[in-house]
């Protein structure tokens, strides 16, 4: 079985994934582990910084983000919400379904990442719960 290291605010990108990215390698990495993560349910490590998604994403520059001001703060308000530390081992089902539950279910998703350059596909893809 798999396991992944992910960003706190990915499980977010993942709620609302559609197949678009910065590049075709990024969309094709993110896709493939989505896949795995919804198959296999794997434990995952909650990373502070970057993770398996970011490995193919044009922001990072040696393993870090040249957009880590934002990433970081969304990565800190999605732990804060949850409850969760970096570091934390979950298994994927758990930590994606509590993100749904504390940030999407409760309206939050604007006031953790309203800025991000991908919050009008997050915004048309809710659902209501």
């Amino acid at each position: 079985m798999s396991s992944f290291k992910i960003r706190p605010h990915h499980g977010l990108c993942t709620a609302f994934f559609e197949g678009k990215g910065y590049s075709r390698k990024f969309t094709e990495n993110m896709t493939e582990i989505i896949g795995v993560m919804k198959k296999d349910d794997p434990e995952i490590t909650l990373a502070d910084g970057a993770d398996d998604i970011c490995r193919c994403c044009p922001h990072n520059k040696e393993g870090i983000c040249d957009s880590s001001g934002k990433t970081d703060k969304y990565d800190k308000a999605v732990l804060e919400l949850c409850g969760f530390e970096a570091g934390n081992k979950i298994r994927w089902s758990d930590f994606a379904g509590t993100v749904y539950e504390k940030i999407i279910a409760a309206g939050k998703l604007g006031s953790v990442c309203g800025d991000c350059s991908w919050q009008d596909i997050c915004e048309k893809n809710i659902k209501s719960p």
